[in-house]
């Protein structure tokens, strides 16, 4: 008897623990939506130019693009977390099936033992069964065996009771994920229709500039040789940190006692370019860095569109019409902070059309904050993750754009990839 009440027990603990993952489930799917729509509620506040000129379209376009880029990201999420319900809802209704069948069950085999002992109780009465026992040990094994018996059957009404109530409460856990499922559905109609009237206010944009494909070039035209510039003292600058990175880890090294062996070898290879170029705390600093791939902080405070992202693409609905970026182009709000994205040394800053960018060394990884009219760090200040950099220029469209690049030594990388959403 005591066995089975711990079994009883175990499975009312099992059932239990099913029902606060399913919960945890569904808060931490409402947590990363709500995260989103935080977010792309703040991303409305950015105003759009009411101007006509190119620059000025071509600036909303980029704005309204991005927009609707984190508005279809929301909705995947949505329809992503729709499907999981469903999953849920499939999981809860199996169990439900089972724990019914499970208390079907233990009301017959309950509703069987009520007959026997209906049908006996004259026998129990009468004490009949006990005392017709041939000897005194039978008869205190018969004594046993009704007192067990009955503690069986007060065992099986308390467990019908439970499970009664592990029924009730897995009815209740799956009319609240289908609610939830509900809610989602119609939070996601509603978005698909901002996201519709978004399309429609692009496309009269596109329908606009079309009709000034001369003026777009020039703008384009424009924009390109500044960036080429920009990232030519750029490359120069990470190149000499490279160098500066390099020649501290060589001394370190030396400083560490390196056989004297060693140090003829690495002179022998005085032509070539070693990998050999960082010191450990370095070491230390970029591993921990890659292992923050994809959970990085975004390089602005406050809301923020991504209005130009990474590598080369076309503009779609306008013809000839392509960008090539080495970073992405951030839209924040008047009076934006750029942020350090991880721990690490500013190794550069330096002027660039009357505005600040600023290099920040994560080991051999670099980040690098473009646009800046003011500037709160110095060459080699130590920054912590979000610490403030500097403010994002403001420009006479009323433009907040942060240029932020990515870069491990010299290899460009997609900043999005690394930064969380």
């Amino acid at each position: 008897m005591k066995r089975l009440f711990l079994l009883c027990l175990a499975c009312l603990c099992m059932m239990g623990l099913s029902a606060q993952v399913s919960t945890k489930k569904i808060k931490e799917l409402e947590s990363r939506r709500n995260e989103l729509q935080q977010q792309i509620a703040a991303s409305e506040t950015l105003l759009r130019s009411t101007k006509k000129d190119v620059k000025s379209q071509l600036d909303n376009l980029a704005l309204l693009t991005g927009q609707i880029t984190e508005r279809k990201k929301y909705i995947k999420a949505i329809e992503q977390d729709v499907q999981a319900l469903n999953t849920e809802i499939g999981s809860l209704q199996r169990q439900l099936k089972g724990l019914r069948q499970e208390l079907k069950d233990k009301k017959d085999k309950y509703e069987a033992s009520v007959k026997y002992m209906y049908r006996n109780k004259s026998i129990q009465e009468k004490l009949m069964f006990i005392f017709s026992a041939e000897n005194l040990s039978q008869t205190y094994r018969r004594m046993r065996y009704v007192q067990e018996y009955a503690n069986y059957q007060r065992l099986q009404g308390i467990e019908i009771e439970r499970k009664q109530k592990q029924v009730e409460a897995k009815k209740a856990e799956l009319e609240t994920t289908r609610t939830s499922k509900e809610k989602l559905l119609q939070q996601g109609e509603a978005e698909k229709q901002k996201l519709e009237k978004q399309e429609k206010d692009r496309q009269g944009i596109l329908n606009s500039l079309k009709r000034k494909q001369r003026g777009i070039q020039n703008e384009i035209r424009k924009k390109r040789q500044s960036a080429n510039k920009l990232n030519a003292q750029i490359d120069r600058l990470i190149e000499q940190e490279i160098e500066r990175t390099r020649k501290r880890a060589e001394a370190e090294a030396r400083k560490q006692g390196k056989s004297e062996g060693e140090e003829k070898s690495a002179g022998t290879k005085a032509g070539k370019v070693e990998k050999y170029n960082l010191n450990n705390e370095d070491r230390q600093l970029s591993g921990t860095f890659e292992r923050n791939k994809g959970r990085l902080p975004m390089p602005i405070t406050g809301p923020y569109v991504i209005v130009s992202r990474y590598g080369q693409y076309k503009v779609d609905g306008l013809r000839n019409v392509k960008l090539d970026n080495k970073g992405i182009d951030i839209k924040g709000q008047s009076g934006a902070k750029a942020r350090a994205i991880f721990d690490g040394e500013v190794s550069a800053i330096f002027k660039y059309n009357g505005l600040n960018n600023v290099l920040v060394r994560h080991g051999n990884y670099i980040s690098v904050y473009c646009n800046l009219s003011t500037v709160s760090v110095s060459k080699g200040s130590k920054v912590k993750t979000k610490a403030e950099i500097g403010t994002v220029h403001k420009d006479a469209s009323g433009n907040v754009i942060l240029h932020f690049q990515l870069r491990k030594e010299t290899t460009k990388l997609n900043p999005e990839l690394w930064l969380g959403r």
